[in-house]
């Protein structure tokens, strides 16, 4: 989950784009991690989540992950999307179309 955020985050700063959820990106980022998942950083959150539920040996939290995704994709990744597919367009509809949001 770390290594998955930390990708990301060099790909924000090679592309000189803001990484604030509630902004409109200047760039689409399509390289890099990128090119595996729309969502790194928040598939590194879910991971590191399910990491330290594990560690703790808390598994009874397990149902903690399903609810932590919904969040993630009501509160954060529809409204960025959609700003993605005003702002792109095309670009956002290929790479939507070629890569999953999560994995």
């Amino acid at each position: 989950g770390v290594l998955l955020t930390l990708l990301a985050l060099s790909e924000f700063r090679r592309q000189r784009t803001t990484i604030i959820p509630h902004k409109t990106p200047d760039r689409l980022i399509q390289s890099g991690i990128f090119s595996r998942t729309r969502n790194p950083i928040y598939l590194g959150d879910v991971l590191m989540l399910a990491g330290f539920i594990l560690l703790f040996d808390a598994v009874l939290a397990l149902p903690l992950i399903p609810i932590f995704v919904w969040i993630i994709e009501k509160r954060f990744i529809l409204g960025e999307e959609d700003r993605m597919r005003r702002a792109f367009r095309m670009d956002f509809a290929r790479y939507e179309r070629k890569v999953r949001r999560w994995v």
